[in-house]
């Protein structure tokens, strides 16, 4: 096989896990909406298999380019079947209490097994007619690439057949993975709007991928079930509340590296009260994921207009009463030390006590904290009551040469 070759076949298997992970993703939002007394699970039982109080769903997912059609002999269509009676064989599965499903975005053709086994809706759903065209095809058929799916169709006796077929339904046609994120946000928007649509999906999503990978890793049952999925799903949709804003997990567990930023203004003002190593690293980090958070809402458009603008003015003034304060407990004599303890204390107050949150609900402690370094970082607020002579002294000597 050539390099292209192997490149197509790579990139439909990423294609193939990633609307596996989407129609997973689609069932837990359909479910969340009647009820909690539900799990699924990714390549457990099947590629999605779904346990509710009513019984247990086994899917299987085939992803198809357009114009692909499932055809009796077809490898997609006995691949799943060997799964299946492979199941049964091995008494894997108990057929009364199971459904199975084979969902393909390909064409089922008038007459065929697929064709024949949709669901009754469709009426045009023959169960004996597809089992004698399933029989015909295993007779006519020389595939090498069908013939373990062939051995374990033989295994199964007459009564196991019918009733495989009996439990069997098939959904052609299906949406492919781009009009399956469509319906997904069809899905959300009555939890977030429109507006936000988009951003909560990416999010729940991210969580859902993280959440599957975990599953698999794990040696035992780790299905996703309804209480879990309600409650992730609620503590997202509130995050898009209008007063509240989306932390993200990416963001809130950034831990960059100090050295990478000893240059920046508002580490050298933590320098001017002679701040320790880790309080260097904890303002470094409150710095990054603050800054890295509003520019992910601001990308999003999840901000008002002029709603940094106006938090900022909020952080400033309350600063300004503090260091107006310190300013006058301090007076013209104070030495070198007091100065730099006075400082302390307005540095303890913006990082352990000032907690002006961006709106009522997202009280996350880095966005205010980082927002403040952000602000001393541009010099529009201190620490050290000589902040602004002192800094304004090293850079612009340094900018003058840098010019």
């Amino acid at each position: 096989m050539g390099e292209k070759e192997d490149l197509f076949e790579a990139s439909a298997s990423v294609v193939g896990y990633i609307y596996q992970l989407r129609k997973a993703l689609y069932a837990c939002i359909e479910r969340h909406g009647r009820g909690l007394d539900w799990c699924i699970a990714i390549e457990a039982g099947d590629d999605i298999e779904e346990i509710t109080d009513r019984g247990r769903v086994l899917s299987q997912l085939k992803h198809r380019a357009t114009g692909v059609s499932l055809t009796d002999s077809s490898t997609d269509l006995w691949k799943t079947l060997r799964i299946w009676a492979h199941a049964i064989t091995h008494e894997r599965v108990d057929l009364d209490g199971t459904d199975l499903l084979l969902l393909t975005t390909a064409d089922l053709p008038a007459g065929s097994v697929g064709f024949l086994l949709q669901p009754v809706a469709s009426g045009v759903r023959n169960e004996d007619r597809a089992l004698e065209a399933l029989v015909a095809a295993r007779e006519a058929s020389v595939s090498r690439e069908n013939r373990k799916a062939y051995e374990a169709f033989d295994k199964l006796s007459e009564a196991e057949r019918r009733s495989m077929v009996a439990r069997i339904q098939v959904i052609g046609h299906a949406p492919d993975i781009d009009a399956m994120e469509a319906l997904l946000l069809e899905k959300v928007v009555p939890a977030v709007g429109h507006q936000y649509a988009e951003s909560f999906l990416e999010r729940l999503e991210g969580w859902f991928y993280r959440r599957t990978i975990r599953q698999l890793r794990t040696d035992e049952m780790d299905a996703i079930t309804g209480e879990e999925f309600d409650q992730v799903f609620t503590d997202l949709r509130d995050q898009f509340r209008p007063g509240n804003l989306p932390i993200d997990d990416d963001i809130a567990l950034l831990e960059p590296d100090p050295s990478d930023h000893v240059d920046m203004v508002f580490v050298r003002q933590l320098g001017l009260i002679n701040a320790g190593g880790a309080q260097l690293r904890i303002a470094v980090r409150d710095y990054i994921r603050a800054f890295t958070q509003r520019s992910r809402w601001s990308d999003e458009n999840l901000l008002l207009p002029g709603e940094i603008s106006r938090y900022e003015r909020r952080l400033v003034e309350e600063w300004q009463d503090i260091f107006a304060e310190m300013e006058d407990n301090l007076g013209a004599e104070a030495t070198e030390a007091e100065k730099v303890a006075a400082a302390k204390e307005v540095y303890r107050w913006a990082t352990r006590e000032a907690r002006r949150c961006i709106r009522p609900d997202c009280d996350e402690p880095f966005v205010a904290k980082g927002s403040f370094h952000i602000l001393a970082d541009d010099l529009r607020l201190g620490w050290h009551i000589d902040f602004l002579a002192r800094l304004m002294a090293v850079l612009e000597p340094a900018e003058a040469t840098s010019a």
